[in-house]
């Protein structure tokens, strides 16, 4: 992702974004670590070239914004990010983080600050689950979801493919938080999944509860999580049940549930029972773990 800045023509007076059209103006490339949010940082842009040191500007709402267009990463374009600027704003973590997560390892993805800031809150929440370490049983339902998510990971991490492993990572954060509170184990199983992404902040939480006494065992060396291919499978779906190939309610029924038995349950949902009232039950569709449609005349 590339910035512009807009000079009005045979001045050095330079135009924001939304004003650029009242002027005749030359669009110049700018370098984008001098550039937050689109909004362009007036000292640093004076500072960046010599030309530019008396450079004056026509602002909208008191700040200078940007254009912008994504382009290839090139130094004429200006619009390599500066790694120093990305750790010490963000930290080496979320860079890692970010880089591998940005798109399909080898292929050109565009630069987005809000991408690099989300893998920042990611990293956030997952540094709140040494808190959150407190349950003393496993939840069935969390247990299959970790490790479908460790046979997920492996088997990204084997193919390169960084981006889906850390999407992986991040849908079971927000089980983790759903759920409240995980075994200690749950916690140490995601840092060891997490560590090949973000080193620093899984060595820290692997200190903190307890996993470094001696300060010679470290995350990085502990042996990779195994998953049980049998704790892979859910123990009970979701389905959506249809009344006339209309959403009227969900059921949460065995994985194993038989057609009776998941008909049974659909037909005790109160929203679902309130439709099927309203005419003759003439149909009964059923699909397991896709399908549950009643057809009523």
């Amino acid at each position: 992702r590339s910035n512009f800045v807009y000079r009005i023509k045979d001045t050095n007076t330079f135009v924001s974004l939304g004003l650029k059209d009242q002027h005749d103006v030359t669009p110049i490339h700018v370098d984008v670590n001098i550039v937050h949010n689109d909004v362009l940082d007036l000292d640093a842009f004076k500072a960046w070239r010599p030309e530019y040191a008396d450079a004056e500007f026509i602002l909208e709402d008191g700040k200078y914004v940007c254009g912008w267009a994504v382009e290839k990463m090139s130094k004429s374009m200006y619009n390599v990010v500066n790694p120093d600027y990305i750790v010490e704003t963000y930290g080496a973590d979320t860079l890692r983080t970010y880089v591998m997560f940005m798109g399909d390892y080898g292929s050109a993805a565009p630069w987005s600050d809000e991408s690099l800031k989300g893998c920042k809150r990611f990293l956030e929440r997952v540094a709140g689950f040494t808190e959150m370490a407190t349950a003393k049983k496993e939840d069935p339902q969390l247990e299959t979801k970790l490790h479908k998510t460790i046979r997920k990971v492996s088997d990204d991490i084997d193919n390169m493919k960084f981006n889906t492993a850390i999407a992986a990572l991040m849908a079971l954060t927000n089980d983790f938080y759903k759920a409240g509170a995980v075994t200690k184990e749950d916690v140490l199983i995601f840092i060891k999944l997490l560590s090949p992404f973000a080193p620093h902040l899984t060595e820290e939480m692997w200190e903190e509860l307890g996993m470094n006494p001696d300060g010679k065992t470290f995350c990085t060396l502990s042996a990779w999580p195994q998953y049980d291919e049998s704790k892979t499978v859910d123990s009970t779906i979701r389905m959506g049940v249809q009344v006339n190939g209309k959403l009227r309610g969900t059921i949460e029924i065995p994985a194993d549930a038989s057609r009776e038995e998941a008909l049974t349950a659909a037909k005790q949902d109160e929203n679902v029972a309130k439709y099927l009232a309203m005419g003759n039950l003439v149909k009964e569709i059923y699909v397991p773990g896709k399908i549950l449609n009643f057809v009523v005349k």
